[in-house]
């Protein structure tokens, strides 16, 4: 690098300019990456002065190298038949990749045949061919310009693509010296010893250098933003945050409390995680078992029940828990306990658990967003005008509401907003009205409704950050370097 700088310094000092860099390099004897690596250099300290010459030009493919090297396909199929012609079983597996481009070509030259009555031989029809292909290439890889149906042909065949070269004109720049002095950039405890600092020349500090990147930890993305977003937005409509910190559950919360027959095909294995160790749970409140036995046997509160045989095994089995709602069962039961009954509104975001095959839009685990509203005298129109506030907070204010089934809710609405990127309604949420059977076994007063409504945390999420793979977003896959660059999306702003 030291004997490129000196050659360039000394050539410009005789007087001499460097029109063409590519060419300066060549006559060194050196790469033109290490001749440009010292053109930067000396530029830097307005030493030389340069001034850019661009040009995009053809470069050959990998593929077409080898085109170079061993010949076109069609040349290299018709060296391969033999005088007395050969099956292409043999020809593909001598020729490899090449065989399918090969005869294709080489038949639409006329350059082979075929046996009649056997399309299997293939048949020498020339003694000689001239290899146009290949001799196209080499004269494109030596600098030669063709002609626009030459390079339009080569395209189409994906052999050639275009590349931008960027090489130098130099003069003399204004701090030009012969030989440069080498700046120091510390004092060194051999430059005290020997007193030879009080003549080194230093280099300037640049003020606007950036400093060494701080090595800081960063927030996954479902709780950069959207988590702390949305929970802000429960806050400010009054809501009180469920604890949820048990991910083990009993299917008694799960799904029996909820009015969900106990034959439902969301309780099958297939479905849900069931534990081993402990399999079972006894602390279920005795009283409110019953209650809950009896409506799912024989009904009570205005419905007919399921009329199965409701077993107390399978409300014992621990499993982890399928939806938050198993937290809102628990504490809307605690809720009427307590004496007299006090309006509640309540709102969890945590993680949840389904037996499903792992693709793009689906995990094993998620997360789930939450919210129920329990008071006297609440109607379907109290939950569209709560979901309409609640969606407008996040950015979604065009709103559809369509009829839907839930065990545990009647009426159910499934909640569809109009997604202005794709251009069309996506389902974001699931709502509706819990049933009596499920309430009333708990003891809340007559005349008191839950509306509740809940949706994936992945979804929006997915959608603000314009990740299509929900792998990408969490579990093993995640790729940390997204983590770091993603800049932060705030909900409401579209």
């Amino acid at each position: 690098m030291a004997d490129v700088e000196a050659c360039l310094l000394a050539h410009l000092n005789s007087g001499g300019e460097v029109p063409d860099s590519r060419s300066y390099a060549s006559s060194l004897r050196v790469p033109h990456d290490e001749l440009e690596a010292v053109i930067k250099s000396l530029s830097a300290f307005r030493i030389v002065d340069t001034t850019d010459i661009t040009k995009e030009t053809w470069v050959l493919t990998d593929e077409a190298k080898g085109y170079v090297a061993g010949g076109s396909p069609e040349a290299q199929l018709v060296a391969a038949i033999p005088p007395e012609g050969a099956s292409k079983d043999v020809l593909r597996e001598k020729l490899g990749s090449v065989f399918d481009i090969g005869m294709k070509t080489a038949a639409k030259n006329k350059w082979i045949g075929f046996e009649k009555g056997n399309k299997d031989l293939v048949l020498r029809k020339v003694d000689t061919i001239k290899d146009d292909l290949q001799e196209q290439l080499k004269s494109l890889e030596s600098g030669e310009v063709l002609s626009d149906k030459v390079i339009d042909d080569l395209k189409r065949r994906k052999l050639i693509t275009k590349e931008k070269s960027i090489w130098y004109a130099l003069k003399k720049g204004p701090q030009f010296v012969a030989k440069r002095k080498k700046l120091a950039t510390d004092v060194t405890q051999e430059h005290l010893r020997s007193g030879d600092w009080k003549d080194l020349e230093f280099k300037d500090y640049n003020f606007g250098a950036q400093g060494q990147p701080i090595a800081i930890g960063y927030v996954q993305p479902l709780l950069e933003v959207v988590r702390e977003e949305i929970q802000n937005i429960f806050l400010q409509m009054g809501f009180t945050e469920m604890p949820t910190n048990n991910y083990v559950e009993s299917s008694f919360w799960n799904f029996d409390a909820l009015f969900q027959p106990q034959q439902h095909p969301a309780r099958d294995s297939h479905d849900t995680f069931f534990l081993e160790a402990p399999a079972a749970t006894k602390q279920l409140p005795e009283d409110y078992l019953e209650k809950v036995k009896e409506v799912h046997q024989r009904g009570g509160y205005g419905s007919k029940g399921y009329g199965y045989d409701w077993k107390r095994d399978e409300a014992e089995k621990n499993l982890l828990r399928t939806h938050t709602t198993a937290v809102s069962t628990r504490m809307l039961y605690k809720l009427a306990q307590e004496k007299p009954f006090a309006p509640k509104r309540y709102y969890s975001i945590d993680r949840v658990f389904r037996n499903e095959a792992v693709d793009r839009t689906h995990l094993a685990e998620f997360h789930q967003i939450e919210g129920l509203i329990c008071d006297y005298g609440l109607t379907l129109g109290d939950l569209i005008g709560v979901l309409e506030d609640f969606f407008s907070s996040l950015g979604m204010s065009k709103l559809r509401f369509k009829p839907a089934y839930n065990p545990y809710t009647e009426p159910s609405m499934e909640i569809f907003s109009y997604h202005e990127g794709l251009k069309k309604w996506v389902e974001v949420g699931n709502s509706g009205m819990f049933r009596p059977e499920m309430l009333l076994p708990m003891g809340l007063p007559e005349g008191v409704n839950v509306i509740a409504w809940g949706l994936s945390l992945e979804r929006p999420t997915m959608i603000l950050y314009g990740i299509d793979n929900i792998r990408d977003l969490f579990g093993p896959k995640v790729d940390f370097n997204l983590i770091k660059s993603n800049p932060l999306c705030r909900l409401g702003l579209q």
